[in-house]
């Protein structure tokens, strides 16, 4: 082995993780990035810089061709690992790291027996953590069609494509810096600005009958077209697709902007389908179980919705590039879910809350986003946090920060949830509709108008749970 190949395989010990999840796998997302920051792994944003894509929960059939062009993306050598379960994380990740270690000695090397043994008969397979390296077949046998990505431009970020009716791929814009909104950090972390991408993987949806958009192609490239702005002047028009593989964003989510320069003049809301049957979502779980006759404590509910706001809150820092406080919000977040004891996580949690609330940088950078007032958000029936906020991205924030302070004082009330205390995390889960339906209804309303390098962080500050859309309208029980 030469010193390349011995370098390589030191690399391949702590390979860099990109993480993608699938509507109804948040709790294998959880436990995925609680054991990548256990084994000190880094986390990267974008296929360029992975070398193992881990799928999070079960696709369909249909989603194998966006998921395929996420890895066709990544260099060599890359592997692929699909997770349908928590607790097959450890040995599924443990088999991937040894996979891309013996893969290091000769990049593109491919051993097609093992992977098929591996699929047959190992837990850690593709039934529950199955690996795929590039140009392997899928077993939803989906017809992989389509150019590969283009080579990332001269900065080092990838050009992201748009799905094309007939399988062709052309980059879209990323993310740029917006005035007044980029460019200063919260307190003593200006230097990790520079890696702030707000860069999206625009899914390519056309095998969900959706036509992505309308532009023509010159030389493979997308052409502009024209139309009315609010000055009544005919401008360009781009049409941009966002999600679903996006990290920092919700889970399945898709969000088509029609965008005139750097402001959003349309937009359409869609999502990956999402699985019913008897699992209520992660998020919700204390609640739905209560709703039909558990005895679930008090304690028990107010630790769940602690750990989902903190899981919110890191997602809304690292949009905001805040990384080093995104991460602590999430280790606390696994602390709660581990079922650390008030005593333990008390002083952490209180210092962690005040470093963001006392932030004046990080109120400059996202206060005046999204403002939602709470007659507008009743009319739209949206409730909980986003209804009591009666606010902007920077207020929901506060109001997510609140609750979770209550919620450390309640982790030890052994009083049993009542049937009719029915609020999870986003708001009532016996209305007419789930929470995040409204979360998301009201969102083409509050983006219209704005940046594009705004939209991620007024996504993040609602931050929409679509495993909820398969609860059934008024009743909160899950479909089976």
């Amino acid at each position: 082995m030469d010193l390349r190949g011995l370098l390589r395989r030191a690399a391949m010990q702590r390979p860099a993780v990109l993480a993608v999840t699938l509507p109804g796998a948040t709790d294998v997302r959880v436990a995925v990035e609680a054991e990548v920051r256990r084994q000190g792994w880094p986390v990267v944003g974008t296929p360029a810089a992975a070398d193992l894509l881990v799928v999070c929960g079960s696709s369909e059939p249909g989603e194998a061709e966006w998921l395929e062009d996420i890895k066709r993306s990544m260099p060599e050598p890359a592997v692929r690992i699909v997770v349908q379960e928590a607790g097959q994380v450890v040995r599924a990740l443990d088999r991937a790291r040894r996979d891309l270690t013996d893969r290091a000695v000769i990049p593109g090397e491919a051993d097609a027996g093992d992977r098929q043994d591996a699929a047959r008969g190992e837990p850690g397979g593709d039934a529950h953590g199955g690996h795929h390296r590039r140009g392997d077949d899928h077993r939803d046998g989906a017809h992989h069609g389509g150019s590969p990505p283009r080579a990332p431009d001269d900065q080092g970020h990838p050009n992201h494509s748009v799905g094309h009716a007939h399988g062709d791929h052309a980059p879209h814009t990323g993310h740029e810096g917006h005035e007044g909104h980029e460019k200063h950090q919260p307190d003593d972390h200006a230097a990790h600005m520079d890696h702030m991408d707000h860069q999206s993987h625009a899914g390519h949806m056309d095998h969900m009958g959706h036509d992505m958009h309308a532009m023509g192609e010159v030389a493979g490239l997308p052409m502009a077209e024209r139309g009315d702005d609010r000055d009544e002047l005919r401008l360009n028009q781009l049409h941009v697709p966002i999600g679903p593989g996006l990290a920092d964003w919700p889970t399945g989510f898709i969000l088509r902007l029609t965008l005139q320069g750097d402001v959003v003049q349309g937009v359409e809301v869609d999502h990956l389908p999402v699985p019913s049957g008897h699992r209520p979502p992660f998020w919700d779980e204390p609640w739905m179980r209560a709703s039909q006759g558990e005895e679930i404590t008090r304690g028990s509910a107010a630790r769940r919705r602690s750990a989902a706001h903190l899981d919110s809150v890191g997602r809304l820092l690292a949009v905001v590039g805040w990384d080093d406080a995104a991460a602590r919000c999430r280790r606390l977040r696994d602390d709660l879910l581990s079922g650390a004891s008030r005593e333990r996580i008390s002083g952490d949690l209180r210092g962690a809350l005040r470093r963001v609330e006392r932030s004046r940088t990080l109120r400059w950078s996202i206060a005046g986003l999204g403002e939602l007032s709470s007659s507008r958000a009743r009319a739209a029936g949206v409730t909980g946090p986003a209804l009591a906020a009666d606010g902007d991205a920077y207020d929901r924030l506060l109001m997510w920060l609140g609750e979770i302070g209550r919620g450390i004082e309640e982790l030890d009330d052994e009083r049993p949830l009542t049937p009719d205390e029915l609020t999870g995390p986003r708001g009532r889960l016996d209305g007419a509709q789930p929470p995040s339906r409204a979360l998301l209804d009201v969102l083409p309303e509050l983006l219209t108008g704005a940046e594009f390098a705004c939209a991620r962080i007024i996504v993040a500050s609602l931050d929409p749970d679509i495993e909820e859309l398969a609860l059934a309208p008024a009743s909160g029980a899950a479909h089976v």
